[in-house]
């Protein structure tokens, strides 16, 4: 029988001990006796973000399924946890052992969100593994990070010992196997890291150097080694219905964030805007067959008793079998009395239908991503989205009988306007103007309810805005006030309701995002001040990160402010993502020229994510 790390009269103390206990339904159990290789995936946030990840999920079931490795998960202890486990110095644990994580012989971060960083060496340090890649020794494990910041990992090149770069059903056993043959050969840390670097997609930062100019953009970037590739490839997975797809993932006991099962229906984005990262590095779109995800769908019901399903993907409108898929599932639903979730919809007359079967009309809201105010801004972003559009959907939305709606907007793009800041409450104004227009007062239920927010713009790596400069917090703030007082001079500003993200979290993300190496040391202090759990509102501390930003004197405008020159070289340069730099620079031009670049489906803008051999521009070719 597993006994727990952690004491009863602990487990007593603390904010929801479930987080720390593990033997959740489905949870892989193993001998340890009869593995070679143990395995702790790390999810750098508290458990209920961490178990919400599709991408954990998928590697621990890879992992899993080969007899000689255990996967096993760990997350960060919430804030009343870490305090305990320092004062008494206990180490961190995996959940389904209960074993230390410093006795492993791989430690796997996924990386999803740029303030996450503190939390890393959070779990470094309670581990009690070195913080720094260079200070570890034999017997600690190899720590390796992957998931869409990795795109740019230099900020936390000193904490990793290798980086995976792309989908991690591709490279990642290959990287096992080397590892057991350098054991059976007596190699050491290095010698593997060495041989680790020749496997596609592996980066590790050891074994390159940077030199840096006296304007303290980069001189060059380059491997010390020959036999280093001095270009990392990502890697993806071409054919998603010979993957490792989980038909039995873990369930957690207590509420999570997002607590259904997730069917991923398609990867990448053909829409090209602009200011997406994701929409750039996860190209070329990928289709699961619908008949993979038929068996799916269902036998992820069956294993697991959630009571919803979502559907995931950047754009779901676009899946060519949406209809089949949501079809089958309403039959598997009826049954089950299962709900169905759609996120990543675009609002046109067949995915109000779609909707309208699965979802409460009453209750749900429906939700738009406009981004800009106005058109010629949207232009700019490359949203491929008309006034007409919004305002037909709306339309169509409120005949169909629902009467709230979101709208997601961002503040500070390039080239952005007082017009074009006002112009987000006018159109958030014409959207409830439509409701009353077209709602007749007898059918109405109660009056529309239309929620503006606006996020900041943070340019990230591999998107055409990659060259943009950033605000100053009070600037993004004097915006969302113009958009405020835009707002209470509505005519139907009794309806209409704004709100707006953090401008000083979008300041350090912009840093952590478009970082170089010398910007780990800034993380490293903010650590040592106490930063951790960022990404939270309550434990967010944006004068430490400053002070933390003086002592080690780096000036954060650097990264933020400065509009880069097209001949600089990034950080992130070394790694070929599938767009090409001559491709991100065409559409950096194209947006102050405020053209629009069609979708992969309509016309290939040769972004270079051909090379890959499949997926939608591929078809296009042929």
């Amino acid at each position: 029988m597993r006994k727990l790390a952690l004491s009863d009269e602990i487990l007593l103390k603390i904010d929801k001990p479930a987080r720390y206990i593990g033997g959740e339904v489905n949870a892989v159990m193993k001998d340890p006796k009869e593995v070679e290789i143990r395995f702790a995936m790390c999810f750098p946030d508290v458990y209920e973000i961490g178990m919400s990840h599709l991408g954990i999920q998928i590697l621990y079931n890879m992992y899993n399924q080969r007899p000689d490795i255990w996967c096993e998960r760990v997350y960060s202890p919430w804030t009343d946890l870490d305090q305990i486990m320092r004062q008494e110095h206990i180490p961190l644990f995996a959940i389904e052992s209960q074993d230390p994580v410093k006795d492993f012989d791989f430690l796997g971060f996924t990386i999803q969100y740029e303030m996450c960083y503190t939390n890393i060496l959070q779990v470094l340090e309670l581990s009690q593994i070195p913080l720094r890649a260079a200070d570890r020794g034999e017997d600690d494990p190899i720590v390796i990070g992957g998931g869409p910041c990795v795109y740019n990992p230099e900020p936390l090149a000193d904490f990793f010992d290798l980086f995976y770069i792309g989908e991690g059903e591709v490279s990642n056993l290959a990287l096992m196997d080397l590892y057991l043959e350098a054991k059976k050969q007596g190699l050491n840390r290095k010698e593997f890291l060495r041989r680790a670097a020749g496997i596609p997609g592996i980066y590790v930062p050891s074994l390159y150097e940077v030199s840096y100019r006296e304007d303290g953009t980069i001189r060059s970037f380059a491997p010390l080694y020959e036999d280093v590739p001095a270009v990392v490839r990502k890697v993806i997975e071409l054919d998603l219905d010979d993957d490792y797809y989980p038909e039995h993932p873990v369930v957690p006991f207590i509420k999570v964030t997002q607590d259904r099962v997730v069917l991923e229906i398609q990867r990448g984005c053909i829409r090209g805007c602009r200011f997406c990262q994701a929409g750039m590095v996860y190209r070329p779109v990928r289709e699961r067959s619908l008949e993979y995800l038929k068996k799916k769908g269902r036998e992820m019901l069956k294993s697991t008793g959630h009571e919803e399903i979502s559907l995931s993907s950047l754009s779901s409108s676009d899946y060519s079998e949406l209809g089949g898929i949501v079809n089958d599932l309403i039959e598997a639903a009826g049954q089950q009395g299962v709900n169905i979730s759609l996120p990543s919809l675009r609002i046109d007359a067949f995915s109000l239908d779609v909707m309208s079967k699965v979802q409460d009309i009453k209750k749900s809201s429906l939700t738009f991503a406009p981004e800009a105010g106005t058109q010629r801004l949207r232009n700019v972003i490359n949203k491929g989205l008309t006034e007409e559009d919004i305002l037909t959907g709306a339309a169509a939305a409120f005949e169909g009988g629902w009467n709230k709606v979101k709208l997601y907007f961002m503040l500070g793009l390039p080239s952005e306007t007082e017009e074009d800041m006002r112009g987000i409450a006018l159109l958030s104004n014409e959207v409830a103007r439509v409701y009353y227009d077209t709602v007749p007062k007898e059918k109405r239920n109660g009056r529309v309810q239309v929620t503006a927010s606006s996020s900041f713009f943070i340019p990230k790596p591999f998107t055409p805005f990659q060259w943009a400069s950033m605000l100053e917090p009070e600037e993004y703030l004097d915006r969302a006030r113009i958009v405020n007082h835009t707002f209470k001079e509505q005519l139907n500003r009794k309806s209409l309701n704004y709100q707006w993200h953090s401008p000083e979290v979008t300041i350090i993300e912009g840093v952590l995002a478009r970082g170089d190496r010398r910007v780990g040391r800034v993380i490293e202090e903010a650590y040592r001040r106490g930063c951790i759990y960022d990404a939270w509102t309550e434990t967010f501390r944006y004068s430490v990160w400053m002070e933390a930003f003086r002592t080690v004197g780096i000036d954060y405008h650097f990264y933020t402010s400065r509009e880069r020159g097209l001949d600089e070289i990034f950080p992130w340069d070394f790694i070929d993502a599938g767009v090409t730099k001559d491709f991100l620079i065409r559409e950096w031009k194209r947006a102050r020229e405020g053209k629009i670049t069609p979708n992969c489906r309509a016309g290939c803008s040769g972004c270079g994510a051909k090379s890959f051999g499949g997926g939608v521009c591929y078809e296009a070719e042929n």
